[in-house]
């Protein structure tokens, strides 16, 4: 798109009255995003749904300045904005009555894949959950599918489906809420630097938006709208992952979800989906690849044998005689246990998950696998 005409699709999403389905409507009725900008307030009034008062909101001076700190900024950063109105845009949001006019992309251009997997869940993901999910991922890859993984960044189930879709070679997309000025969550900056060298971190919120609570739900709706199904691998009976669920089928998109024990609280949730007739009930890989109709190539890839003496570095060494012989450790422990800082044991602890050595368990607890 030119330059100028993103200038003013970016001033438009600037406007706080004005959602996508509004910016949408002005364009549809003005021409172009530049036009809404010139168009006489009395004119813009008579858009249907439109009004008084959302007509008085368009102001240009304020938003074009915005908009011009936004463009120096991703010019600066290796920061891609896309516009609805791009063919780089991912397809299948598109189709979504509420896509986002502008999506701002740190990374590779992974929106458009031929398969496109949500995974989402509890941020206090169980070890059963952790562990379905890396199994749904690598199975998936063993069986030749290659599927884009999309999820938020947060703590838990989503932390995890991006991990195993690195350590499988797959793609994937953490979706953010907030401008890519910052992260949320910090302590996640080693995966989501490792997620921007083979996926990307993908936002439609401008420098300066700060992860506040309602931006959490505006994201959902992206994570739902860039995938052929969401799957819910743990929930509560409330949360934002049957949030996202819900959005992807108002999007008429699948939804899956794993089962768990009827009195576990993590898969409440899940259970619930199941028995409302939200969600297809989900097992393993095999059940993904019938319910979406995915054709399984003839040959399979060959499981790879995990070795059974891995090779590790002298901090991950340090770290695995100290778990050997306990249940799981905190990172603070571990640091005070071998001496190394705790910004090392986390780093250090995160290339150990992409190994597979160790798991992460709740309350930020780490076992060997």
């Amino acid at each position: 798109m030119d330059r100028e005409d993103l200038r003013f699709l970016i001033a438009l999403t600037l406007i706080p009255a004005v959602g996508s389905i509004t910016a949408r409507k002005l364009i549809a009725y003005t021409g172009s995003a530049k036009a809404v900008f010139s168009e006489k307030k009395s004119n813009l009034q008579k858009i249907p749904g439109i009004g008084s008062f959302l007509a008085g909101s368009v102001k240009p001076d304020e938003v074009l300045i915005q908009a011009d700190r936004e463009l120096l900024f991703i010019g600066k950063n290796q920061i891609s904005a896309l516009s609805i109105f791009d063919k780089e845009y991912p397809e299948r949001l598109k189709q979504c009555p509420d896509a986002p006019l502008v999506l701002y992309l740190k990374g590779c251009n992974v929106l458009n894949p031929g398969k496109a997997l949500s995974i989402v869940g509890t941020r206090n993901s169980t070890e059963y959950g952790a562990e379905q999910c890396r199994k749904i991922i690598r199975d998936l890859t063993e069986n030749n599918h290659k599927v884009l993984i999309v999820s938020g960044l947060a703590y838990g189930v989503d932390a995890q489906a991006h991990m195993a879709a690195l350590h499988n070679g797959q793609d994937t997309v953490a979706v953010l809420a907030h401008g890519l000025h910052t992260l949320y969550p910090f302590a996640h900056k080693n995966l989501a630097a490792k997620i921007v060298e083979k996926g990307a971190l993908l936002t439609d919120f401008c420098t300066g938006d700060n992860p506040e609570r309602n931006n959490f739900l505006k994201r959902n709706r992206i994570i739902a709208g860039l995938s052929d199904a969401t799957l819910v691998i743990e929930s509560g009976k409330k949360g934002g992952a049957l949030i996202t669920a819900d959005l992807a089928l108002s999007y008429n998109r699948d939804v899956f979800a794993l089962p768990g024990r009827a009195n576990d609280p993590m898969s409440e949730g899940c259970n619930m989906l199941i028995r409302d007739n939200k969600a297809a009930l989900v097992a393993g890989y095999a059940d993904i690849e019938y319910l979406l109709g995915w054709d399984r190539k003839d040959t399979k890839t060959q499981p790879r044998q995990a070795s059974l003496f891995v090779e590790m570095n002298e901090d991950e060494r340090k770290i695995a005689d100290e778990l050997q012989n306990e249940e799981k450790l905190s990172p603070d422990i571990l640091s005070l246990r071998t001496g190394m800082p705790v910004s090392k044991i986390s780093a250090t602890l995160l290339n150990m998950e992409f190994k597979a050595l160790v798991s992460v368990c709740p309350g930020n607890y780490y076992r060997l696998v």
